[in-house]
Protein backbone atom coordinates (compact mmCIF):
# COMPACT_ATOMS: atom_id res chain seq x y z
CA UNK A 1 0.00 0.00 0.00
CA UNK A 2 1.03 3.81 -0.66
CA UNK A 3 1.54 6.09 1.91
CA UNK A 4 1.93 10.12 2.21
CA UNK A 5 5.11 10.38 4.02
CA UNK A 6 5.42 13.48 6.48
CA UNK A 7 8.57 14.39 8.51
CA UNK A 8 8.20 15.59 12.02
CA UNK A 9 11.34 17.81 13.10
CA UNK A 10 11.57 17.87 17.22
CA UNK A 11 14.00 19.87 18.95
CA UNK A 12 14.30 20.00 22.22
CA UNK A 13 17.43 21.53 24.83
CA UNK A 14 19.11 18.34 25.15
CA UNK A 15 18.53 16.53 21.83
CA UNK A 16 16.58 16.73 18.34
CA UNK A 17 14.80 13.66 16.48
CA UNK A 18 13.72 13.57 13.31
CA UNK A 19 10.34 11.35 12.81
CA UNK A 20 8.39 10.12 9.76
CA UNK A 21 4.95 9.84 9.76
CA UNK A 22 2.06 8.42 7.96
CA UNK A 23 -1.53 6.89 7.94
CA UNK A 24 -2.22 3.61 8.69
CA UNK A 25 -5.53 2.86 9.11
CA UNK A 26 -6.87 5.20 11.46
CA UNK A 27 -3.81 5.85 13.60
CA UNK A 28 -0.67 7.66 12.53
CA UNK A 29 2.46 5.35 12.00
CA UNK A 30 6.07 6.81 13.02
CA UNK A 31 9.28 6.05 12.27
CA UNK A 32 12.04 7.53 13.89
CA UNK A 33 15.04 7.91 11.34
CA UNK A 34 17.75 10.65 12.79
CA UNK A 35 18.04 11.86 16.39
CA UNK A 36 20.82 14.00 17.48
CA UNK A 37 22.56 15.46 20.62
CA UNK A 38 22.09 19.08 21.73
CA UNK A 39 23.34 20.95 24.90
CA UNK A 40 23.70 24.56 25.72
CA UNK A 41 27.33 26.08 25.67
CA UNK A 42 29.50 28.11 27.60
CA UNK A 43 31.19 30.78 26.21
CA UNK A 44 32.63 33.86 27.33
CA UNK A 45 30.99 33.08 30.56
CA UNK A 46 27.73 33.11 29.04
CA UNK A 47 24.97 30.14 28.03
CA UNK A 48 24.66 30.15 24.03
CA UNK A 49 23.23 28.02 21.18
CA UNK A 50 25.23 26.43 18.74
CA UNK A 51 22.80 27.32 15.94
CA UNK A 52 25.13 26.77 13.33
CA UNK A 53 25.39 23.14 14.90
CA UNK A 54 21.79 23.12 14.99
CA UNK A 55 20.93 23.91 11.25
CA UNK A 56 23.88 21.68 9.99
CA UNK A 57 21.56 18.44 12.10
CA UNK A 58 18.09 19.16 10.87
CA UNK A 59 19.46 19.34 7.07
CA UNK A 60 21.26 16.21 7.87
CA UNK A 61 18.32 14.38 9.15
CA UNK A 62 16.47 15.99 6.29
CA UNK A 63 18.93 13.90 4.14
CA UNK A 64 18.28 10.32 6.10
CA UNK A 65 14.89 11.11 6.00
CA UNK A 66 14.51 11.41 2.50
CA UNK A 67 16.81 8.71 1.67
CA UNK A 68 14.73 6.33 3.83
CA UNK A 69 11.26 7.38 2.31
CA UNK A 70 11.64 9.25 -0.87
CA UNK A 71 8.52 11.56 -1.75
CA UNK A 72 7.90 13.01 1.35
CA UNK A 73 5.11 15.44 1.44
CA UNK A 74 6.34 18.03 3.91
CA UNK A 75 7.98 18.78 6.80
CA UNK A 76 7.83 21.25 10.08
CA UNK A 77 9.79 21.98 12.76
CA UNK A 78 9.51 22.32 17.03
CA UNK A 79 11.25 23.27 19.61
CA UNK A 80 11.44 24.94 22.85
CA UNK A 81 10.32 28.57 23.61
CA UNK A 82 11.63 31.37 24.17
CA UNK A 83 14.63 31.75 22.51
CA UNK A 84 15.41 33.56 19.31
CA UNK A 85 17.76 34.77 16.58
CA UNK A 86 18.59 38.26 15.65
CA UNK A 87 18.77 39.71 12.27
CA UNK A 88 20.78 42.32 10.20
CA UNK A 89 19.42 41.97 6.58
CA UNK A 90 20.22 38.39 6.02
CA UNK A 91 22.84 37.81 8.82
CA UNK A 92 22.24 36.58 12.41
CA UNK A 93 23.65 38.60 14.92
CA UNK A 94 25.91 35.88 17.33
CA UNK A 95 25.77 34.57 20.07
CA UNK A 96 21.87 33.21 20.36
CA UNK A 97 21.74 33.51 23.94
CA UNK A 98 20.39 30.52 25.82
CA UNK A 99 17.15 31.06 28.08
CA UNK A 100 19.33 29.92 31.19
CA UNK A 101 21.65 32.50 30.79
CA UNK A 102 21.98 34.68 33.80
CA UNK A 103 22.35 37.98 31.72
CA UNK A 104 18.33 38.60 32.15
CA UNK A 105 18.68 39.19 36.18
CA UNK A 106 19.70 42.77 36.17
CA UNK A 107 16.69 43.50 33.90
CA UNK A 108 13.78 42.27 34.95
CA UNK A 109 13.09 45.53 38.08
CA UNK A 110 13.91 47.53 34.62
CA UNK A 111 11.07 45.92 32.61
CA UNK A 112 8.44 46.45 35.75
CA UNK A 113 9.13 50.20 36.04
CA UNK A 114 8.23 50.56 32.70
CA UNK A 115 5.28 48.01 32.40
CA UNK A 116 4.24 46.62 36.27
CA UNK A 117 4.29 42.57 36.13
CA UNK A 118 0.42 43.02 37.09
CA UNK A 119 -0.09 44.83 33.54
CA UNK A 120 1.87 42.60 31.79
CA UNK A 121 0.22 39.17 32.42
CA UNK A 122 -3.06 40.99 32.97
CA UNK A 123 -2.27 42.02 28.80
CA UNK A 124 -0.39 38.54 28.10
CA UNK A 125 -1.88 36.23 30.23
CA UNK A 126 1.94 34.81 30.72
CA UNK A 127 3.45 33.59 34.14
CA UNK A 128 6.67 35.83 35.73
CA UNK A 129 9.80 33.69 33.95
CA UNK A 130 13.06 35.45 34.15
CA UNK A 131 13.77 33.63 30.81
CA UNK A 132 10.96 35.23 28.91
CA UNK A 133 11.62 36.53 25.63
CA UNK A 134 10.60 39.99 26.66
CA UNK A 135 13.34 40.15 29.49
CA UNK A 136 16.11 39.17 26.91
CA UNK A 137 14.84 41.47 24.29
CA UNK A 138 15.36 43.97 26.98
CA UNK A 139 18.35 42.96 27.90
CA UNK A 140 19.42 43.01 24.58
CA UNK A 141 18.34 46.51 24.12
CA UNK A 142 20.58 47.90 27.02
CA UNK A 143 23.41 45.98 25.75
CA UNK A 144 23.51 47.80 22.38
CA UNK A 145 22.40 44.30 20.49
CA UNK A 146 19.06 45.48 18.76
CA UNK A 147 20.83 48.50 17.31
CA UNK A 148 20.45 48.07 12.96
CA UNK A 149 18.91 44.91 14.13
CA UNK A 150 16.24 44.22 10.93
CA UNK A 151 14.24 41.25 12.33
CA UNK A 152 14.18 38.57 15.42
CA UNK A 153 12.61 35.03 14.75
CA UNK A 154 12.02 32.50 17.24
CA UNK A 155 14.52 29.30 16.93
CA UNK A 156 11.86 27.01 14.69
CA UNK A 157 11.23 30.26 12.58
CA UNK A 158 14.66 30.98 12.24
CA UNK A 159 15.65 27.40 11.24
CA UNK A 160 12.50 27.30 8.64
CA UNK A 161 13.90 30.70 7.29
CA UNK A 162 17.12 28.66 6.64
CA UNK A 163 15.36 26.03 4.56
CA UNK A 164 13.29 28.07 2.84
CA UNK A 165 14.60 32.01 2.80
CA UNK A 166 11.00 33.09 4.09
CA UNK A 167 10.51 34.65 7.28
CA UNK A 168 7.55 34.48 9.32
CA UNK A 169 6.13 34.46 12.94
CA UNK A 170 4.40 31.74 14.38
CA UNK A 171 1.42 32.40 17.13
CA UNK A 172 1.80 29.73 19.55
CA UNK A 173 5.65 30.15 20.13
CA UNK A 174 5.23 33.96 20.09
CA UNK A 175 2.94 33.77 23.10
CA UNK A 176 5.99 32.57 25.12
CA UNK A 177 7.45 35.54 24.70
CA UNK A 178 5.91 37.62 27.13
CA UNK A 179 4.54 40.27 24.36
CA UNK A 180 1.57 38.64 22.55
CA UNK A 181 -1.72 40.53 23.61
CA UNK A 182 -3.44 37.29 24.71
CA UNK A 183 -6.65 38.57 23.31
CA UNK A 184 -6.17 40.07 20.53
CA UNK A 185 -3.85 37.45 19.32
CA UNK A 186 -1.20 39.78 18.07
CA UNK A 187 2.01 41.31 19.83
CA UNK A 188 1.02 43.96 22.04
CA UNK A 189 2.02 47.44 20.74
CA UNK A 190 1.53 48.76 24.02
CA UNK A 191 4.54 46.64 25.72
CA UNK A 192 6.65 47.24 22.80
CA UNK A 193 6.55 50.67 22.94
CA UNK A 194 6.70 51.21 26.54
CA UNK A 195 9.82 49.35 26.83
CA UNK A 196 11.09 50.75 23.52
CA UNK A 197 11.71 47.99 21.58
CA UNK A 198 11.90 48.16 17.54
CA UNK A 199 8.29 47.83 16.29
CA UNK A 200 9.24 46.98 13.13
CA UNK A 201 10.64 43.40 14.46
CA UNK A 202 7.12 42.31 15.72
CA UNK A 203 5.33 41.77 12.34
CA UNK A 204 1.73 39.65 11.63
CA UNK A 205 1.33 36.19 13.32
CA UNK A 206 0.75 33.21 11.23
CA UNK A 207 -1.33 29.84 12.72
CA UNK A 208 -0.34 26.74 12.74
CA UNK A 209 -1.59 24.99 8.92
CA UNK A 210 0.23 27.31 6.92
CA UNK A 211 1.94 26.41 4.20
CA UNK A 212 5.89 28.22 4.20
CA UNK A 213 7.93 27.84 1.16
CA UNK A 214 9.81 24.67 0.19
CA UNK A 215 13.03 22.88 1.05
CA UNK A 216 14.17 21.18 -1.93
CA UNK A 217 11.25 19.27 -3.29
CA UNK A 218 9.41 19.33 0.44
CA UNK A 219 6.97 21.65 1.02
CA UNK A 220 7.38 23.25 4.87
CA UNK A 221 4.21 23.74 7.20
CA UNK A 222 4.09 25.65 10.11
CA UNK A 223 2.87 23.65 13.26
CA UNK A 224 2.31 24.37 16.41
CA UNK A 225 6.30 25.27 16.60
CA UNK A 226 6.43 25.49 20.46
CA UNK A 227 6.78 21.64 21.49
CA UNK A 228 4.51 21.74 24.15
CA UNK A 229 2.17 23.17 21.54
CA UNK A 230 2.23 20.39 19.17
CA UNK A 231 2.42 18.12 22.16
CA UNK A 232 -0.70 18.97 23.41
CA UNK A 233 -2.51 18.91 20.01
CA UNK A 234 -1.03 15.27 19.62
CA UNK A 235 -3.01 13.91 22.50
CA UNK A 236 -5.89 12.25 21.46
CA UNK A 237 -8.43 13.32 24.24
CA UNK A 238 -11.43 15.23 24.79
CA UNK A 239 -11.54 18.69 24.62
CA UNK A 240 -13.31 19.08 27.72
CA UNK A 241 -10.34 17.25 30.01
CA UNK A 242 -7.27 17.91 31.63
CA UNK A 243 -3.79 17.33 30.48
CA UNK A 244 -0.48 16.59 31.67
CA UNK A 245 2.24 16.85 30.13
CA UNK A 246 4.77 14.47 32.81
CA UNK A 247 8.66 14.90 32.09
CA UNK A 248 11.64 16.12 33.75
CA UNK A 249 9.09 19.03 34.72
CA UNK A 250 5.59 19.01 34.74
CA UNK A 251 2.72 20.96 32.60
CA UNK A 252 -0.64 20.45 33.86
CA UNK A 253 -3.50 22.95 31.94
CA UNK A 254 -6.25 22.51 29.79
CA UNK A 255 -7.96 23.97 26.53
CA UNK A 256 -10.17 27.00 27.09
CA UNK A 257 -11.82 29.27 24.20
CA UNK A 258 -10.16 32.72 25.92
CA UNK A 259 -7.95 33.40 28.00
CA UNK A 260 -8.06 33.75 31.65
CA UNK A 261 -5.41 36.94 33.17
CA UNK A 262 -7.73 38.03 36.40
CA UNK A 263 -5.81 38.47 39.50
CA UNK A 264 -6.61 34.88 41.23
CA UNK A 265 -4.95 33.51 38.25
CA UNK A 266 -1.76 35.53 38.48
CA UNK A 267 -1.54 34.65 42.06
CA UNK A 268 -1.88 30.95 41.52
CA UNK A 269 0.88 31.42 38.73
CA UNK A 270 -0.95 29.89 35.70
CA UNK A 271 -0.67 30.69 32.62
CA UNK A 272 -1.49 31.41 28.83
CA UNK A 273 -0.11 30.34 26.04
CA UNK A 274 -0.84 29.83 22.57
CA UNK A 275 -2.94 26.69 21.11
CA UNK A 276 -3.71 25.27 17.70
CA UNK A 277 -7.03 27.07 17.95
CA UNK A 278 -7.70 27.22 21.58
CA UNK A 279 -5.40 28.89 25.07
CA UNK A 280 -3.53 26.57 26.62
CA UNK A 281 -4.43 27.37 30.42
CA UNK A 282 -1.25 25.54 32.67
CA UNK A 283 0.82 25.74 35.30
CA UNK A 284 4.52 24.81 35.68
CA UNK A 285 4.96 22.17 38.41
CA UNK A 286 7.33 19.57 39.71
CA UNK A 287 7.89 16.95 37.40
CA UNK A 288 10.24 13.85 37.46
CA UNK A 289 13.16 15.56 37.81
CA UNK A 290 14.12 14.27 41.51
CA UNK A 291 13.29 10.96 40.45
CA UNK A 292 15.79 10.81 37.66
CA UNK A 293 18.65 12.50 39.86
CA UNK A 294 17.98 9.38 42.35
CA UNK A 295 17.82 6.75 39.77
CA UNK A 296 21.15 8.11 38.65
CA UNK A 297 22.71 8.24 42.06
CA UNK A 298 20.98 4.68 42.83
CA UNK A 299 22.17 3.25 39.47
CA UNK A 300 19.02 1.15 39.51
CA UNK A 301 16.26 1.25 37.07
CA UNK A 302 12.89 2.99 36.89
CA UNK A 303 11.06 -0.24 37.34
CA UNK A 304 12.71 -1.20 40.01
CA UNK A 305 12.57 2.15 42.03
CA UNK A 306 9.18 1.48 41.28
CA UNK A 307 8.89 -1.78 43.11
CA UNK A 308 11.37 -0.22 45.87
CA UNK A 309 8.13 2.83 46.04
CA UNK A 310 5.41 -0.23 46.33
CA UNK A 311 6.87 -1.60 49.41
CA UNK A 312 8.02 1.30 50.92
CA UNK A 313 9.93 -1.06 53.69
CA UNK A 314 13.27 0.43 53.54
CA UNK A 315 14.66 3.81 53.63
CA UNK A 316 15.69 4.10 50.06
CA UNK A 317 11.79 2.70 48.90
CA UNK A 318 10.32 5.32 51.59
CA UNK A 319 12.52 8.25 50.04
CA UNK A 320 11.51 7.08 46.55
CA UNK A 321 7.36 6.77 47.59
CA UNK A 322 7.73 9.95 49.15
CA UNK A 323 8.71 11.74 46.14
CA UNK A 324 6.15 9.92 44.12
CA UNK A 325 3.37 10.79 46.63
CA UNK A 326 4.47 14.57 46.27
CA UNK A 327 3.62 14.51 42.99
CA UNK A 328 0.65 13.09 43.11
CA UNK A 329 -0.44 15.67 45.89
CA UNK A 330 1.18 18.25 43.45
CA UNK A 331 -1.04 17.02 40.57
CA UNK A 332 -4.29 17.25 43.20
CA UNK A 333 -3.56 21.28 44.26
CA UNK A 334 -2.90 21.87 40.91
CA UNK A 335 -5.91 20.72 39.94
CA UNK A 336 -7.88 22.13 42.74
CA UNK A 337 -6.46 25.37 41.69
CA UNK A 338 -7.41 25.11 37.60
CA UNK A 339 -11.09 24.14 38.95
CA UNK A 340 -11.38 27.16 41.45
CA UNK A 341 -10.37 29.55 38.66
CA UNK A 342 -12.20 28.07 36.19
CA UNK A 343 -15.19 27.54 37.45
CA UNK A 344 -15.58 23.83 35.50
CA UNK A 345 -15.06 20.41 37.19
CA UNK A 346 -12.99 17.96 35.12
CA UNK A 347 -13.87 14.25 34.95
CA UNK A 348 -10.99 13.06 33.13
CA UNK A 349 -6.76 13.81 32.92
CA UNK A 350 -4.68 12.64 29.87
CA UNK A 351 -1.25 12.17 31.08
CA UNK A 352 1.73 11.54 28.33
CA UNK A 353 5.57 11.86 28.71
CA UNK A 354 8.16 9.90 30.91
CA UNK A 355 5.35 9.99 33.74
CA UNK A 356 2.60 7.69 31.13
CA UNK A 357 4.89 5.28 31.27
CA UNK A 358 4.81 4.50 35.27
CA UNK A 359 1.72 2.59 36.32
CA UNK A 360 2.69 3.31 39.88
CA UNK A 361 2.53 7.22 39.55
CA UNK A 362 -0.20 6.80 37.55
CA UNK A 363 -1.87 4.76 40.04
CA UNK A 364 -1.31 7.28 43.07
CA UNK A 365 -2.64 10.34 40.27
CA UNK A 366 -5.77 8.58 40.26
CA UNK A 367 -6.11 8.01 44.15
CA UNK A 368 -5.03 11.58 45.05
CA UNK A 369 -6.93 13.57 42.40
CA UNK A 370 -10.36 11.49 41.88
CA UNK A 371 -10.05 11.68 37.65
CA UNK A 372 -10.36 9.33 36.07
CA UNK A 373 -6.67 9.10 34.18
CA UNK A 374 -5.37 7.93 31.17
CA UNK A 375 -2.14 7.40 30.60
CA UNK A 376 -0.96 7.52 27.21
CA UNK A 377 2.97 6.52 26.78
CA UNK A 378 3.01 8.04 23.41
CA UNK A 379 5.37 10.74 21.72
CA UNK A 380 3.36 13.36 21.60
CA UNK A 381 4.75 16.22 20.22
CA UNK A 382 5.73 14.77 17.25
CA UNK A 383 2.23 13.41 16.30
CA UNK A 384 0.60 16.33 17.13
CA UNK A 385 3.32 18.24 14.46
CA UNK A 386 2.31 15.74 11.98
CA UNK A 387 -1.36 15.86 12.86
CA UNK A 388 -1.13 19.82 11.93
CA UNK A 389 0.66 18.78 8.15
CA UNK A 390 -1.30 15.97 7.39
CA UNK A 391 -4.22 18.22 7.90
CA UNK A 392 -2.92 20.62 5.53
CA UNK A 393 -2.39 18.00 2.99
CA UNK A 394 -6.15 17.06 3.86
CA UNK A 395 -7.55 20.34 3.21
CA UNK A 396 -5.70 20.52 -0.17
CA UNK A 397 -7.13 17.31 -0.92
Amino acid sequence: MRHSYYLAIDIGASGGRHIVGWRDGGEIATDEVYRFANAAQTVGGSLVWDVERIFAEVKNGIAAALAKYPGIISLSIDTWAVDYVLLRGGEPVMPCYAYRDGRTAAVTDEVHKRVPFAELYERTGIQFQPFNTVYQLYADKLAGRLEGVTDFLMLPEYLIWRLTGVKVKEYTNATTTGLVNARARRYDEEIIGRLGLPAELFGELSQPGKIVGNAGDVRVVLCATHDTASAVEGIPMEDDALFLSSGTWSLLGVKLPAPLTDERSRASNFTNEGGAGYVRYLKNIDGLYPIQKLQKELGITFDEMVELARKADTPVGAKIDGIYRELAESYKNAISELERNTGRVYEKLYIVGGGAKNAYLTELTRRYTGKEVVALPIEATALGNLKIQMGVENEQL
